[in-house]
């Protein structure tokens, strides 16, 4: 349950603490990384139950 609150506290979008403009790309890339794998896992799910 941990690795789930972590996951969703990080797709929160909430302001990045990190310094740097090459460190917030890099979580905002992360963050559009995780959204399509997690979209890709709906729709992999909803094509093998049908």
């Amino acid at each position: 349950m941990e690795v789930i609150k972590k996951i969703v506290g990080y797709l929160t979008f909430r302001k990045d603490t990190g310094e740097g403009s090459f460190l917030k790309s890099m979580h905002v890339i992360n963050k559009i990384s995780i959204l399509m794998f997690l979209v890709a896992m709906v729709v992999l799910v909803v094509k093998l139950t049908r």
